[in-house]
């Protein structure tokens, strides 16, 4: 145990707030260069994203008679995805209209080269590093409210339980009429305020999430830990999403499994895979969710076993910790010709593919193309069949560059909040041990954490010194102090 003269050294370091966040900075700013994230786009990638953003949108069906929507974080600008939702004799009509990204890409061209150069939208605390230009990713391409742009509308019948009866694709003009943040839009539908094409998405979402059910899906939906911008800086939060995001994220599942569907009975396409867990994982889970006094009973789904969990609880915490353990191997599978031999993706137990962020991920480009060629019965253009098989790398290297980016810039303003705190007790619970490190994950504030030396079962609550809090690195040190006991209810 420290010494009580250590304790003060210990407190002497401790940062104001805004010495923290000048550090903050600075850590964040060579973590970009680090991890060499792109900066500017090329100069003539530049000049056809401003020529592409001025092009006529040419003559296609007129779908902007239909009050489409988008449900998007707060202050969102590249808007991908809109809504217009009905209710009908025999269940739902789900119209969700996807920005045309393919129209303002030149094949071949600097834009195209850069884009598959980026891969993806990378998000940072001090700023986004958009896929595309601005003119197109923020202005001509999204779905911004009152605003008529090209889209790839997909059409479904559902039947009153969420069973697809009719899909249909095709390219079209629409407009949005209004962008909601997830906090307005539940805030209308628990109101009864929603409009008509919003108030069924509760219906639909709820209907959509029992077909999951059925499949032997799983939606873990674990409480996030957001970074936010306060008044002093940057701090973290950890947020439980609202019902409203779980029934939006439906639509892009359901889209997803049919672009997979059309691929499939193609004979052509890319799909986003994730392989079964083993045997061995699935009862050392198992075994974790018995020791936890959560335990999976035999003969229920997996799925309708995570869905039962309260989120709110540490122990599940330390369970939808374990449950994500299962959900490891993801990647993406390019075919023409025979499938590929494992085609599905385990977490929703169905074939599924990327097709509904086209602007903030490059693969959903190739997969909306393929499937509008597919739909109609066209060939797929050359330049998409024949470039197929570069997007895994593409996509896997640059996922690799997001998840580092992601992880690390997290752990960067976790130590700039904690770095005013040296010295300080907390209650921590354990989500995972092992012979050489413990995941523990703060009461308060919003922090989790790796550590040394910290022993405690899966679900118990400790009670830990914070030593150390080096910003440069995101390395946060931890002592052991006594236990706080097993928290068993509540």
């Amino acid at each position: 145990m420290p010494t009580s003269l250590g304790g003060m050294a210990r407190r002497s370091s401790r940062l104001s707030a805004s010495a923290a966040q000048s550090e903050l900075a600075d850590a964040l700013a060579a973590l970009r260069a680090e991890l060499k994230v792109p900066v500017e786009f090329p100069p003539a990638a530049l000049a056809e994203a401003e020529q592409a953003s001025r092009a006529p949108l040419g003559e296609l069906p007129d779908l902007t008679r239909l009050d489409f929507l988008t449900i998007d974080p707060a202050g969102s600008t590249d808007l991908d995805q809109a809504m217009h939702l009905a209710v009908t004799d025999a269940g739902f009509e789900v119209h969700y209209a996807i920005a045309d990204v393919p129209f303002f890409v030149t094949p071949g061209g600097a834009l195209d080269d850069a884009t598959r150069r980026r891969g993806q939208t990378l998000y940072a605390p001090d700023g986004r590093i958009p896929l595309h230009p601005t003119e197109i990713s923020e202005s001509a391409g999204s779905l911004l409210p009152g605003q008529v742009r090209r889209a790839f509308v997909w059409r479904f019948e559902l039947a009153g339980d969420g069973a697809v009866t009719s899909t249909s694709l095709t390219r079209a003009l629409v407009k949005s009429r209004r962008q909601w943040s997830y906090e307005e839009a539940q805030r209308a539908l628990d109101d009864g305020t929603a409009p008509p094409a919003l108030a069924p998405l509760p219906a639909v979402g709820k209907a959509l999430i029992a077909q999951e059910a059925a499949r032997g899906g799983a939606s873990l939906n674990t409480p996030d830990q957001e970074i936010v911008l306060t008044p002093a800086g940057y701090g973290v939060e950890r947020r439980v999403p609202l019902p409203v995001e779980d029934w939006n994220a439906q639509l892009s599942l359901l889209t997803g499994m049919a672009a997979a569907r059309i691929m499939l009975d193609g004979g052509v396409g890319i799909l986003r895979t994730m392989p079964p867990a083993d045997e061995a994982a699935v009862a050392a889970f198992r075994a974790q969710t018995e020791l936890l006094d959560l335990p999976w009973a035999e003969g229920t789904e997996y799925g309708e076993y995570l869905r039962t969990l309260d989120r709110t609880q540490p122990r599940a915490l330390a369970v939808l910790q374990a449950a994500a353990s299962l959900f490891r191997g993801a990647g993406y599978e390019a075919f023409d010709g025979a499938p590929p031999a494992q085609p599905v993706q385990a977490a929703l137990a169905a074939p599924y593919a990327h097709v509904t962020a086209p602007l903030r991920r490059l693969v959903d480009r190739w997969g909306l193309v393929v499937c509008e060629a597919l739909s109609a019965g066209n060939p797929v253009p050359d330049w998409a069949r024949d470039s197929l098989g570069e997007l895994p790398h593409i996509m896997a290297s640059t996922s690799s560059v997001a998840g580092r980016l992601d992880a690390s810039a997290l752990d960067r303003v976790e130590a700039a909040v904690l770095s005013a705190r040296i010295g300080d007790a907390f209650d921590a619970v354990v989500l995972t041990q092992n012979h050489t490190r413990t995941r523990i994950q703060l009461a308060e504030p919003a922090v989790d954490a790796s550590v040394e030396g910290v022993v405690g079962e899966p679900g118990e609550v400790v009670r830990v010194r914070l030593a150390a809090a080096e910003i440069a690195t995101g390395t946060l040190t931890f002592e052991p102090l006594e236990a706080a006991g097993r928290l068993i209810s509540g």
